[in-house]
């Protein structure tokens, strides 16, 4: 434990110095989400225009995350099982690593493209995406466009479908910094498609409408055969108020919304590449660092069709703040809904999910926070269909509660932790998911954090 701390302390030493180094020599973009703690809160880039364009800009950046993990798992299956929960002690998982590029190539008009250098699902270098941000069209060289850009910006590009508000909250790879928790949603939607989303944002009004390929990654195919020959974009819409209402009050309500009607393979709720940050919790021996990337969440396999609503509402007051995820989806994979298989299409399935947080940040410039966050999943799932086999289908539940806290040691670093327990409610002692079965994980975790 001596030498765990002592490495401890030489990666947060070299954090520091790389994060004071590149703070001196960074350029200003337009429009940009700040990657460190400035960033917080911030959901939409800003449409205030407080940098003036002197030319072509890069900034390059990235985020640094090594956690300590002292996590313990069980279930309701007997000894004599088959089948066994991989044996877990404390330790120090992967640390991740993502490389970021912000580009400004005209006045207000900008591309980012972020990429993963170290994650727990991909081991080699792996780009997130990219998209053309344009905020004004003055190369269009028309006062009337100028006019109507004021209140409008578009993003073109392979980029995170901005579905809800949590995963402007959530961990991304190596970025772990806006997150004030380890995880993400139980349910963890996030997903980067190819497309474009168009805003309109005027005195705290914000309404967005985008439309993307429906895939995960690019794709022209369309089989003759039926299983996955069926392809259709996604459209998705939100509608939200976000405003400083008084000097220490802010309010964020937003709705979004998203529809899919067939994709080879949709990934809204599976579309992450890096990994979960709660590392081989709830997983069968034996593991493997990417065939075991996503353990503690929970997809319900919508990879067919898909409908899904979300709300979100945000309250900051003082240093209070709560945030909330209020979610409805249903769906079914192609041989639920009956592709190349010898029964009929069955009734879409549902999943259900709730997230509560609360933290009070406190401190001169609020390093420091404390809170808890609670999240429930109903869902209903559905195993063992195949062309010739209509499978079964059932209800389960997963509930987590987390306590925690951190302390912003610069506006670049962060350290945090917290102590989870989550539960698994309705899984059978037989079938594809007879891990969780009566399962339950629980313990802390650690995380450094550097984000530039």
């Amino acid at each position: 434990m001596k030498t765990n701390f002592s490495i401890l302390k030489l990666l947060f030493g070299l954090m520091l110095l790389t994060s004071a180094s590149m703070a001196q020599t960074q350029p200003k973009i337009q429009y940009l989400r700040a990657y460190d703690k400035t960033g917080i809160n911030v959901y939409e880039t800003p449409k205030t225009d407080t940098i003036p364009y002197e030319g072509l800009k890069i900034r390059f950046g990235a985020g640094f995350t090594q956690g300590y993990q002292s996590l313990s798992h069980s279930n309701g299956l007997p000894v004599s099982s088959p089948t066994k929960l991989y044996e877990m002690g404390g330790g120090f998982p992967l640390a991740q690593a993502n490389f970021n590029i912000d580009v400004q190539l005209y006045d207000g008009v900008s591309l980012n493209l972020i990429s993963y250098m170290s994650s727990h699902h991909h081991n080699e270098f792996w780009v997130k995406g990219g998209y053309l941000q344009i905020d004004k069209v003055g190369f269009l060289k028309s006062e009337f466009f100028d006019n109507l850009w004021k209140n409008l910006t578009l993003k073109v590009g392979h980029m995170e479908v901005n579905y809800g508000d949590a995963h402007f909250r959530r961990s991304d790879g190596g970025h772990t910094l806006w997150n004030p928790w380890i995880e993400n949603n139980i349910m963890d939607a996030f997903t980067t498609e190819i497309g474009a989303e168009l805003y309109w944002k005027k005195n705290g009004f914000l309404l967005m409408g985008g439309y993307t390929d429906g895939e995960i990654q690019g794709n022209i195919a369309a089989p003759s055969t039926p299983i996955g020959g069926k392809r259709a974009p996604s459209l998705y819409a939100k509608v939200g108020f976000d405003k400083q209402l008084q000097e220490k009050l802010r309010v964020r309500l937003t709705a979004s919304a998203v529809t899919t009607e067939s994709s080879i393979s949709n990934t809204l709720f599976g579309g992450d590449r890096t990994g979960s940050n709660y590392q081989y919790v709830m997983e069968n021996a034996p593991v493997t660092l990417t065939g075991n990337a996503f353990s503690g969440r929970f997809n319900p396999g919508f990879r067919d069709n898909l409908t899904s609503f979300v709300i979100n509402p945000f309250v900051k007051f003082s240093g209070l703040e709560v945030f909330g995820t209020f979610e409805w989806a249903k769906g079914n994979s192609a041989f639920e809904n009956g592709e190349g298989t010898s029964y009929a299409k069955q009734d879409d399935r549902k999943a259900q999910q709730t997230a509560i947080e609360a933290l009070y940040r406190f401190g001169r410039n609020e390093q420091f926070y404390f809170g808890g966050r609670y999240i429930t999943v109903n869902a209903t799932i559905g195993e063992g269909y195949t062309a010739t086999v209509l499978g079964t289908r059932y209800d389960v539940t997963i509930d987590r509660t987390s306590i925690g806290g951190g302390w912003f040691i610069t506006p670049n670093i962060l350290l945090k932790g917290e102590y989870v327990t989550q539960n698994y409610g309705g899984f059978k002692d037989t079938g594809a998911n007879n891990r969780f079965y009566n399962g339950k994980f629980d313990g802390f975790v650690i995380q450094g954090a550097i984000s530039f």
